[in-house]
């Protein structure tokens, strides 16, 4: 039996930054010269609203949110290491930041992922997420699928 354990931090963490480094290494990989457009959006320096999921110590996933206005947040950097994927860490830690960012008084949260990562988009829609049109720099970025959803509790 794997022990999962979820902790709050900052975008200071050590074991953030390994698993951002991470992530945007397969993103570049994947999307090649499209990542270049899009890596400026993905910076979060300085951030106090971060989530690291461990099994059995070791860091497997991350993500983390931004104030995108007075009642809503942007989800960002949600990440999990190959070898921990298909085990429900990405809705794990979807639904902690939306708590976390409910119990702060927001009351939505938006988020920008890529048309060809289908599990992302699945598990967002599941989530009850509903795709939107794509707001502020995805405006006009063909790639990007933009969702909402009412985090309120």
């Amino acid at each position: 039996m794997e022990a999962t354990r979820i902790i709050r931090t900052t975008s200071n963490n050590a074991d953030f930054v390994q698993l951002i480094k991470m992530l945007d290494h397969e993103l570049w990989k994947e999307l090649q010269e499209d990542q270049a457009t899009y890596d400026q959006y993905n910076k979060v320096p300085d951030l106090q609203t971060v989530v690291v999921i461990y099994v059995n110590d070791l860091p497997a996933a991350s993500g983390c949110f931004k104030k995108y206005d007075d009642h809503t947040v942007e989800i960002k950097r949600m990440f999990v290491t190959k070898e921990n994927r298909g085990k429900g860490l990405s809705r794990m830690m979807l639904g902690e930041l939306e708590k976390w960012a409910a119990s702060l008084g927001y009351t939505h949260a938006v988020l920008e992922t890529s048309i060809h990562f289908i599990p992302a988009t699945t598990l967002y829609q599941t989530a009850g997420y509903s795709v939107i049109p794509n707001y502020d720099q995805y405006k006009d970025l063909e790639e990007s699928v933009c969702m909402k959803k009412c985090i309120s509790m």
